[in-house]
């Protein structure tokens, strides 16, 4: 029996002890993390993410039409000015280049000397015909001969002479230099011109980004090929929240990290400020140029950036844990004050990413 009293003193005990805790704590009220304010170092920063961009792109295309025999790069290569990129179907024009040469052939070995040998039959020709002028003039003189046998001599001779003077015009034109040789050399210039285009070459130094072509397509002039990324200045668009505008600043240096390479941080910095908000998302485009530009940088890559807009050596802060009612630049705090907690005002400064500075 007394057994069982001391069983029913401790239960009781218990329950003493159970509810005088619970009065305790409630009349005590809930623990509460706190904070001291205390002066230290704080950056301020923007942060952000946006793409790279090559500050400059080149579509190529070709000029003549024709079907794909090879294509040589494929997206990602590295290509120089003047490196071939796709091989078209050329034997057309090969076939009439090499027609116009076998006629510049035939000029110098067949036509030119030709025109030579019949130039002096035509010399020859004419001092045949004057001679023959000459006598029968004496003759025609003492009545030999009629006049028309003599009419019919001149005739001969002016003949004579006009062809002279069509075998050296005949002669000029297919020498060396002269207008028939121009002429063939021009015609194999333009044919060439048209050959060499069915080799279609990069005009710049850059990075293949597309490539619009497979060997066996029909291309057609102005269709683009091949889009490249010229070789030099990379920047990172970023589309920034407009509240954010007033901290910003050109020449502000940031720190950049992309996604794939999250170990590989590298420096940026504001070389570009829109002078236009985007009405539908409420953003302004940021520019940051890249360099130097690390190798593992790609077009189009996912980068996250972390702007500084401030710095103070030593700031009074506080966590932004414990801020409410934010507007703008004023927030509230709960501050202990002899013992009481008050709503307390207060005006900030920098805001940092995890602290602000009261100010």
């Amino acid at each position: 029996m007394r057994a069982i009293n001391y069983k029913y003193l401790i239960v009781i005990l218990l329950l003493i002890v159970a509810v005088g805790f619970v009065v305790f704590r409630t009349w005590r009220g809930p623990l509460l993390p706190s904070y001291t304010i205390t002066p230290m170092p704080l950056v301020q920063t923007v942060v952000a993410t946006g793409r790279v961009v090559t500050t400059s792109r080149t579509q190529i295309g070709s000029e003549v039409s024709g079907v794909v025999l090879e294509r040589l790069v494929q997206e990602g290569d590295q290509v120089a000015k003047g490196d071939l990129l796709l091989l078209l179907s050329s034997d057309d024009v090969a076939a009439q280049v090499r027609q116009v040469e076998a006629e510049l052939t035939e000029l110098v070995s067949s036509r030119r000397p030709q025109a030579a040998v019949e130039l002096s039959k035509a010399e020859v020709q004419l001092a045949q015909a004057t001679r023959d002028v000459a006598r029968r003039r004496e003759l025609a003189a003492i009545s030999a001969i009629s006049d028309e046998e003599l009419e019919q001599a001149e005739q001969a001779q002016s003949q004579a002479g006009n062809d002279l003077k069509a075998a050296r015009l005949r002669v000029k034109a297919l020498a060396a230099g002269g207008v028939e040789e121009v002429l063939i050399r021009e015609r194999i210039a333009v044919l060439q011109a048209q050959l060499d285009k069915t080799e279609v070459r990069s005009k710049v130094a850059g990075t293949v980004l597309t490539r619009d072509v497979e060997p066996g397509d029909l291309v057609q002039p102005g269709k683009t090929l091949f889009t490249i990324a010229l070789a030099g200045n990379t920047e990172i668009h970023v589309p920034l929240d407009e509240r954010n505008l007033s901290r910003l600043a050109l020449e502000q240096e940031a720190v950049a990290l992309a996604d794939a390479y999250p170990d590989q941080p590298f420096p940026t910095r504001i070389d570009f400020i829109a002078p236009s908000i985007d009405s539908e998302r409420g953003t302004v485009e940021v520019r940051l140029s890249v360099d130097p530009v690390p190798e593992f940088l790609r077009q189009d890559m996912t980068v996250s950036v972390n702007i500084e807009t401030g710095r103070r050596a030593q700031a009074l802060v506080i966590p932004n844990d414990a801020l409410t009612n934010i507007q703008k630049d004023t927030a509230q705090v709960r501050l202990l004050r002899d013992g009481k907690v008050q709503r307390q005002k207060i005006t900030l400064g920098l805001r940092g990413l995890a602290m602000s500075e009261v100010v």
